[in-house]
């Protein structure tokens, strides 16, 4: 398992509040594995409650019809790493 950036560890915490997970914990989070299905177990509400979390605490609009959006939410890592580029 990989280590989580700073970054990785702030938004891991968004996640897990935004989508109320009270039984994971941030900190244990793996920034490599899927966020979705097999990995954390997301589907698509939780995708939209995500980015209107992310939109407001970083400033920049997911949008819901992009392409890049399976690269983008493929990992906590790719999500970061997507925010840390875009963030205003």
């Amino acid at each position: 398992m990989s280590t989580q950036s700073a970054a990785e560890r702030e938004l891991a915490e968004l996640l897990v509040e935004a989508l109320n997970l009270d039984d994971v914990d941030a900190a244990a989070i793996d920034p490599e594995a899927p966020l979705f299905n097999a990995g954390l177990g997301l589907d698509s509400i939780d995708a939209l409650e995500l980015a209107l979390a992310v939109g407001k605490r970083y400033g920049f609009q997911l949008r819901s019809d992009s392409e890049e959006n399976r690269r983008i939410f493929a990992s906590l890592r790719a999500l970061s790493a997507h925010v840390e580029a875009n963030r205003a």
